[in-house]
């Protein structure tokens, strides 16, 4: 009978004589075996496979080895994984007659994400529509005339004023509106300050985080500017290896995306560096406003605004679909700005600069994030309860803060399990996509969790298949 040789073993899998043979060495030697076995339904639905130790034992391979197999064939969907029943062949997995098989060249076809746990977005099915809506509703019939003729590359004054008091009171930024630009979001402010083939308003080389957006890093790297990666540690940038570089850009209110702030001496020390070298930091405020177990850390520009360019948008908070944003610039640097702006560049609408001035003024803004930072709050705590009950093994950092969470995976697990996130339908990023190519800093395997990004109700499914696709302890 077909299901006599799993039974004979109770259906746990202690001895699958497998023969590893073929080309492509003993990870794929194993996977063959592994997936012939089932197909064939020697290993029938539900059987529990050995751990990794035992049959690494019995075959005389690296524990890595099996592991590696094992995650392999859970991405592709003929084996599943799950924290306290171990690896087991899928439900799904019927053995094939012989007439239905298959090439083994013919790889199964992945389903495209159900679930979207990709960083970097808030939940689009929580804009606010009715108040942005008024909001806007106000601010045109408010408007001059002027407002719809040719603009003032710096933005609306009416905007730069709004953002004056709410960045004083809400990020300890000081500044006045004659020197905030209005920009259309952070990338457009790398374009603006560093321009093309060096010929923007600050030059490299740039010291960047060791770990940040690879989007960001192929901008400057299309305007000719050398990167020059900064270690990082539990209290954030390793701002003591900065030397020679021009500038330097940091996340310092929360680290993206390993987490954290950057430790009050960091703070000061970078400021000194600036001064020393009269270079200039570039703070990346992505998400101040989303503090969730300490009290928010205050912009690093409120120490110097004289060595600190502040750059912020309303993408994390709002809408990455409303394409408004600014820098808070020293007073030398904002002539050369708005020179690179041009007479006729671009610019971020006017009604909608207009738009979040009221939503500013008449408080939404501020009602709209408290709203936000108690929904993101309550999501946060659901992944940390989740990954408790399913994987306690998994360690889940960066959370006091933002809109995701960094899971540290055991070593060697992180592609794998990318892989089967992907072929399970869930979106979401492997740490290492982060990880700047030059940097000496050691690998560590993660994944980063947007759990911002699912609207509401699916929040709860897409918690169940991220717990499905991580690595067993």
């Amino acid at each position: 009978m077909v299901d006599s040789w799993v039974n004979s073993a109770e259906r746990i899998g202690a001895d699958l004589h497998l023969e590893l043979s073929g080309p492509g060495g003993r990870r794929a030697a194993l996977i063959q075996a592994l997936r012939e076995a089932v197909r064939s339904g020697r290993l029938a639905p539900g059987t529990r496979l050995p751990p990794y130790r035992s049959l690494a034992a019995d075959l005389g391979v690296a524990r890595n080895t099996v592991a590696d197999a094992y995650a392999e064939l859970v991405a592709e969907g003929w084996l599943t994984a799950r924290q306290g029943s171990g690896t087991r062949v899928a439900e799904r997995a019927e053995p094939l007659r012989h007439a239905e098989r298959v090439p083994e060249k013919t790889p199964p076809r992945a389903r495209g994400p159900r679930h979207d746990l990709r960083q970097g977005t808030p939940d689009a099915s929580a804009f606010p529509r009715a108040a942005w809506s008024a909001a806007y509703r106000r601010a045109l019939q408010a408007a001059p005339s002027e407002a719809f003729g040719p603009g003032d590359p710096a933005g609306r004054r009416e905007l730069r004023e709004a953002l004056t008091d709410y960045l004083a009171r809400a990020r300890g930024v000081r500044t006045e509106p004659d020197r905030i630009v209005i920009c259309s979001g952070f990338a457009h402010a790398l374009r603006l300050l560093f321009g093309q083939g060096g010929g923007g308003v600050l030059r490299g080389p740039l010291a960047v985080e060791a770990y940040g957006l690879d989007f960001h890093r192929g901008l400057l790297a299309a305007a000719g500017v050398r990167t020059v990666p900064l270690a990082l540690d539990e209290h954030g940038a390793r701002v003591a290896e900065l030397g020679r570089e021009r500038a330097t850009l940091l996340t310092p209110a929360h680290q993206f995306p390993t987490g954290g702030p950057l430790h009050p001496e960091r703070r000061a020390a970078v400021i000194d560096w600036a001064r020393a070298r009269g270079a200039v930091v570039l703070e990346d405020d992505y998400d101040g406003e989303f503090r969730y177990d300490r009290r928010p850390v205050g912009a690093l520009q409120g120490l110097d605004p004289e060595r600190v360019i502040h750059i912020g948008s309303v993408s994390k908070s709002l809408s990455p679909a409303l394409r408004l944003g600014w820098m808070v610039l020293p007073e030398r640097y904002v002539g050369p700005v708005l020179a690179a702006k041009g007479e006729r560049e671009a610019w971020a609408s006017v009604p909608d600069q207009l738009a979040l001035a009221d939503f500013v003024l008449s408080g939404s803004y501020d009602r709209h994030v408290r709203r936000m930072r108690q929904s993101y709050r309550r999501r946060r705590d659901r992944l940390v309860a989740a990954l408790a009950a399913h994987a306690p093994h998994i360690e889940v950092t960066g959370i006091a803060a933002g809109l995701h969470a960094v899971l540290r995976l055991p070593p060697g697990t992180e592609r794998s399990a990318v892989k089967a996130a992907a072929w399970q339908g869930v979106a979401l990023d492997g740490l290492a996509a982060f990880r700047h190519p030059q940097t000496r800093m050691p690998a560590a395997d993660g994944l980063v969790v947007g759990y911002a990004t699912p609207p509401e109700h699916a929040y709860g499914a897409a918690l169940e298949a991220l717990c499905g696709v991580l690595p067993p302890g």
